[in-house]
């Protein structure tokens, strides 16, 4: 299944356009940090379904330590919770380091930290379901993944998945309707 994943950043989304483009699902993005949430969240998630889509979300996460990830999955479940929304795809909790947050606030980078930042998530968000959303060599270098047991979307932008798990986004330059998206591939739901 070829879907994508949306924010605020993409402004108004015409999901009519992105079903006829033969996008099957989207992954919307709920909150941010401890308190923050993405005001087009439920507007996608309602639009998505209406075309047709099923979907899921992420939680984009500037956890530094395992107890920030604990209020981080607070927060996102309150809200999903509360949005009126269903979800067909798991919570995905975005581990990365995009706009260098965590470098600036002296993370500690090491396997065994992030992790425990990933896996405080996972356990605190239950009962909802979710997996854990990163770049390929933060998957191979930076968690230990097997030990998470969830669905890992891998971000690895290349003509090929090396890693094969739940999803793989392998563009953020996929153009529909003259907008650009990320691109992904659902390998099963």
């Amino acid at each position: 299944m070829k879907g994508v994943d949306v924010s605020i950043f993409n402004g108004y989304v015409d999901w009519e356009k992105l079903k006829s483009a033969g996008i099957d699902f989207a992954i919307c993005r709920s909150s941010y940090g401890k308190k923050h949430f993405d005001e087009t969240f439920a507007r996608n998630v309602e639009g998505a379904h209406k075309a047709g889509l099923i979907c899921g979300a992420y939680h984009y996460s500037y956890a530094l330590t395992p107890n920030d990830a604990v209020q981080e999955a607070d927060y996102c479940k309150w809200l999903i919770e509360n949005s009126g929304v269903l979800l067909e795809l798991p919570v995905f909790f975005d581990m990365e380091d995009g706009d260098g947050y965590k470098s600036y606030y002296g993370f500690n980078f090491s396997r065994r930290n992030v992790t425990s930042i990933c896996k405080a998530f996972l356990d605190n968000i239950k009962p909802l379901n979710a997996g854990v959303y990163a770049s390929y060599s933060w998957l191979e270098d930076l968690i230990d993944w097997q030990s998470l047991n969830c669905p890992i979307w891998n971000a690895q932008y290349y003509r090929q998945d090396f890693f094969k798990g739940f999803m793989w986004q392998f563009t953020d330059n996929l153009i529909i309707g003259g907008k650009q998206f990320d691109g992904n591939i659902l390998y099963g739901d």
